[in-house]
């Protein structure tokens, strides 16, 4: 991706702003703001974590949606600022969760499977929508390949809540909605640092090609 992208981006300072990227923005930037506050309802409806790790993880992408709505438009340096932002808070939003998880294995109750189940199955429904749309923009620069990052990680994220309510209801005890968390923490996690890694790879660039003019 590194290559092509720099090769099609790095020529122009200010790329037009795709419409159809924005649009496609716009959808996201909804259906994520909806489904923040089905799932924080349900969350606390059900006493699960990962739910209430899947809600604010849907808050953060309606903001990350939101920020990539603001740069579309403008230079390669503030598309790449912008993600290296959005790499740090997806980093730090992991953490988050792994300590949520420890909290919730010592503390936590039972949550309610049915609510997990049911509000699960409607957040991937969700994200796969998102997902088909946002998937032909991904290698456009790092800001989109971060959004669509953030779009696979709720995919995998809400097929583990659904896997998660079965279990829960299979054992009755809470550990699945735990290993859900944790699972949340990790993509989190690994989903950041190639994020990072690219938008420092094309401010360098943009850095030398300044020095060089």
């Amino acid at each position: 991706m590194g290559a092509s992208c720099c090769d099609h981006h790095c020529s122009s300072s200010e790329p037009k702003a795709d419409r159809r990227y924005q649009r496609t923005l716009w959808v996201a930037l909804l259906v994520n703001l909806s489904m923040f506050l089905v799932e924080i309802v349900a969350s606390i409806a059900s006493q699960s974590v990962s739910l209430r790790a899947d809600a604010l993880d849907f808050l953060g992408d309606a903001a990350n949606y939101a920020l990539a709505l603001v740069v579309v438009g403008l230079a390669l340096r503030w598309r790449a600022m912008a993600a290296l932002l959005k790499g740090v808070v997806m980093g730090a939003f992991g953490l988050w969760v792994a300590a949520s998880m420890i909290y919730y294995a010592v503390a936590g109750t039972v949550p309610t499977a049915e609510i997990m189940g049911v509000v699960g199955f409607l957040a991937l429904v969700a994200n796969l929508t998102i997902a088909a749309l946002l998937y032909r923009f991904r290698q456009n620069d790092s800001q989109a390949l971060s959004v669509w990052l953030c779009t696979r990680n709720d995919v995998l994220v809400n097929l583990a809540v659904v896997a998660a309510g079965a279990g829960v209801w299979a054992s009755g005890t809470r550990w699945p909605d735990i290993a859900v968390a944790a699972v949340i923490a990790y993509l989190g996690l690994s989903s950041a640092a190639p994020i990072v890694r690219q938008a420092l790879k094309e401010l360098r660039t943009q850095h030398a090609t300044a020095a060089a003019e």
